[in-house]
């Protein structure tokens, strides 16, 4: 029985390491690129402006700021509704920025092009 390698694995040691060693690249730039991500900081907003929340790439809320006009004592649910809303946009706006640019790094086919090593 004869062993089929995928495409671009055969050709013995030398082609494997040239594998490993693009494996190991795109480890690298993916830890650098996560530095990157998590540095960074995003400022969100809801309601028209009213509710401003900043978070940075760990998701961590830096700051949430309040327009005075939606502080109404008498609807607390709206200002309560509308930070939920700042929040959750927030993480989102984080979570799609960090998945884009690491496929950037990945490729489309993402970590497919290494069958059985990750």
């Amino acid at each position: 029985m004869k062993v089929r390698l995928p495409q671009g694995m055969g050709g013995g040691p030398s082609n494997m390491q040239a594998v490993l060693k693009q494996a190991q690249k795109m480890q690298e730039d993916m830890a650098a690129k996560q530095e990157e991500l998590e540095a960074r900081e995003y400022d969100i907003s809801a309601g028209g402006g009213v509710v401003n929340v900043k978070i940075n790439g760990k998701k961590e809320i830096l700051s949430v700021k309040l327009a005075p006009e939606i502080v109404d004592p008498d609807d607390i649910e709206t200002l309560e509704d509308l930070v939920v809303a700042a929040v959750n946009e927030a993480i989102k706006k984080v979570e799609s920025t960090a998945s884009s640019e690491m496929q950037e790094i990945t490729g489309s086919v993402g970590l497919s092009g290494f069958p059985g090593m990750f």
